[in-house]
């Protein structure tokens, strides 16, 4: 398991500051992610948990530049990449940057690919669009690719269709894509969404062992802890669109603050306990138009809540280490210029 070390003084490759984006939904702006503050250095993996609905997917589209033109949009804070603003560049900018200096793995394969062009088409496209190179020669890098997340006769798969493959398999493509022009950031939006136990272990695995050779930064989402423990040098717990305790990935694990955080690793199956029922969360993550802005967004579901947490919206705590959480119970460890405000 990953240790204390990702405090350290390398240079980060990428840190949002205090970050808000959200949607415009019947003329008014509600914001899905708020004060959102993440630093990932090169080498280095840090994965963001947390159940649906709580603004981790917002975060990745928003650090890529793909929220819908429609009615997303970023309305707070700064994206920085090698020290660069994300938030400033044009489309034509970021179309430079993603892909080759970013890559991103998509929830879903099945959707991210399109049915209609072959598997090599595609892992070409991402090459030209970035490297000055022939036609041959992307092909013959795509089935390299293809070959190096683990395709069994890529000679042959590069000519195949979407549907031809199974979900693994349609993964391991997506990640061939993100990784074609060994990009410095990986992000991987949920990469194992519905695939079986033992799939889900070779892509992550996969991941880790191409981010170890290749020596990228990862940003890794999901809604499993479980999956994250042998992976992750930071992780960050999100809820209803705030970081509610990040720290290293022991911390996190045997010494969890937010009582959000201790109620999603007690729902995780532990092989040294024998239980009949696993433990669960009352309630749901609130909807984007009914958050309660006014006090602490766990209220309703939290068995530590007290009257005050309806009241007074909570900062987020450094306890030092850092290790930082957001919930009234760590309310002295607050610096003074963000003392305790209602909201």
């Amino acid at each position: 398991m990953a240790g204390r070390e990702f405090f350290n003084t390398e240079t980060s490759i990428l840190n949002t500051k205090n970050l808000q984006a959200g949607f415009f939904i019947g003329g008014k702006f509600y914001p899905a992610i708020e004060d959102i503050n993440i630093e990932i250095k090169p080498g280095k993996v840090v994965c963001v948990v947390g159940e649906s609905g709580s603004g981790k997917s917002v975060t990745a589209l928003s650090i890529m530049s793909l929220l819908p033109k429609e009615n997303g949009s970023i309305q707070e804070g700064e994206i920085l990449f090698e020290g660069r603003n994300l938030v400033d560049l044009s489309q034509d900018d970021m179309n430079e940057i993603r892909g080759k200096d970013i890559g991103m793995i998509f929830q879903e394969p099945m959707t991210s690919l399109n049915p209609v062009f072959t598997i090599g088409f595609q892992v070409q496209e991402v090459l030209l669009n970035h490297l000055s190179i022939s036609k041959s020669e992307a092909r013959e890098r795509s089935i390299q690719l293809l070959r190096q997340v683990g395709i069994s006769r890529p000679e042959e798969i590069v000519d195949e269709y979407p549907h031809q493959l199974s979900g693994g398999m349609r993964q391991r493509v997506m990640i061939a894509m993100a990784i074609a022009n060994n990009p410095k950031l990986l992000i991987a939006d949920e990469p194992t969404t519905a695939l079986d136990v033992t799939i889900q272990a070779q892509i992550l695995e996969l991941i880790k062992e191409i981010q170890k050779k290749m020596n990228m930064a990862v940003m890794l989402i999901t809604h499993d802890l479980g999956v994250v423990a042998e992976m992750a040098d930071e992780i960050i717990v999100m809820y209803a669109g705030q970081i509610v305790e990040q720290s290293d990935t022991y911390s996190i694990f045997y010494n969890p603050k937010h009582p959000y955080l201790k109620l999603l690793l007690q729902s995780i199956p532990r092989l040294d306990e024998n239980r009949e029922r696993l433990d669960s969360i009352k309630g749901i993550v609130p909807s984007l138009t009914n958050i309660d802005r006014t006090g602490c967004r766990f209220t309703d579901r939290c068995p530590e809540a007290k009257d005050e947490c309806r009241q007074i919206s909570p900062q987020l705590a450094e306890l030092g280490g850092g290790h930082k959480v957001r919930c009234l119970l760590y309310k002295e460890s607050y610096p003074t210029e963000k003392a305790v405000t209602n909201r």
